[in-house]
């Protein structure tokens, strides 16, 4: 027993405690956590630029917006024109498979 009150009159805290142990947790939850956010940042934009790539370099897809947004139904056929000659720049005509227009045409 004497070696044991040696020892901790040399070291008193030698058992490890919660509080250590936590703030020890968290340093490293946040250290991993802060590089996956930013390996994560860094992929996105690697996988967008490769992806435009790609897409730029296909024949078919040349010249198209992909962004698409609405909903039409599938039996009808209209043409969009747009022209820098109407009245307004984002003026659109609207013209139908049936002849009749509509819009700014």
């Amino acid at each position: 027993m004497s070696l044991d009150r040696d020892w901790d009159s040399i070291r008193p805290d030698r058992g490890l405690r919660a509080a250590e142990a936590g703030m020890g947790l968290l340093r490293i939850t946040l250290l991993f956590g802060s590089a996956i956010v930013a390996l994560a940042l860094v992929a996105a934009t690697l996988l967008d630029s490769e992806t435009r790539s790609l897409l730029s370099a296909r024949d078919d897809a040349a010249g198209l917006d992909m962004a698409a947004t609405g909903s039409i139904d599938h039996r009808v056929t209209y043409t969009v024109r747009r022209s820098v000659l109407q009245s307004l720049p984002g003026s659109v005509c609207i013209i139908r498979s049936d002849g009749t227009s509509s819009g700014d045409c």
